[in-house]
């Protein structure tokens, strides 16, 4: 859901459309492009005329007619009876620039929509995004009847999911102590050497959680460290009790 903001964007139309089983059910952006066409279309533009790119912030005006569009493309998408959506209409207006910048995104897998405005006088791209769990709820088979080998069956899919995202694992290898005075005085390009008598154990973490001890070593160019045993928090605050 994050990937609906584009980072080196600013003049984005966007609208987070809520329901009532989620606040953010439907997320709907528009490009510069898209608004140009879309103004130039509704003040009688000249069809066969390029129309001008917009490389600016969006304006009053454009942002409501992006609102417009939105409104109508989320009421279409919301279907109706059992399977509707149940969009909360009227929906918020669209925001750019610095209100897009402070929108928080709730992320999360998600289903992208992407259309193409092709005319002579040019073209832009229209975007739709709704959150996997709004359109599992509301286009699946996650009925409040479900029966409960398909609950397994969808549970093992929400966590296939968590079990491929991406996380910094870090291995950290006690040197030695300092004073606080002699951390004062270390500076930036200073080289630390690492005394003979070091520690050979290592701790690799994930998200400043100690997951396993590990033992660092080097295969030529390359420094490694070999995983021991998984990391036991008593073991380390009783072996922290013995004076060395």
């Amino acid at each position: 859901m994050a990937e609906a903001r584009r980072a080196d964007v600013e003049n984005d139309a966007l609208v987070v459309a809520a329901s009532a089983t989620s606040p953010d059910a439907l997320m709907l952006i528009a490009d510069a492009g898209a608004i140009a066409l879309l103004v130039s279309a509704l003040f009688g533009g000249d069809p066969d005329m390029p129309v001008t790119p917009i490389d600016r912030a969006l304006t009053s005006i454009e942002l409501e007619l992006a609102s417009v569009v939105f409104e109508a493309t989320a009421k279409a998408l919301n279907g109706s009876g059992v399977r509707a959506l149940s969009i909360k209409f009227p929906m918020p207006s669209a925001i750019s620039g610095k209100d897009l910048k402070k929108l928080v995104i709730r992320d999360g897998p998600a289903v992208r929509i992407a259309f193409t405005l092709i005319t002579p006088s040019g073209e832009g791209r229209f975007t739709v995004m709704m959150p996997q769990r709004v359109l599992l709820l509301h286009r699946g088979d996650a009925g409040a009847d479900l029966p409960q080998e398909q609950e397994a069956e969808w549970s093992a899919r929400f966590s296939e999911e968590v079990m491929r995202s991406g996380v910094r694992v870090e291995a950290t290898i006690p040197l030695s102590r300092m004073t606080l005075g002699e951390l004062s005085e270390l500076f930036v390009g200073q080289v630390l050497e690492m005394p003979e008598t070091a520690p050979t154990s290592a701790r690799l973490s994930a998200r400043r959680k100690t997951l396993f001890t590990c033992e660092f070593g080097k295969i030529g160019q390359n420094f490694t460290v070999q995983i021991i045993e998984p990391y036991d928090a008593g073991k380390e605050f009783i072996a922290g009790l013995v004076p060395r």
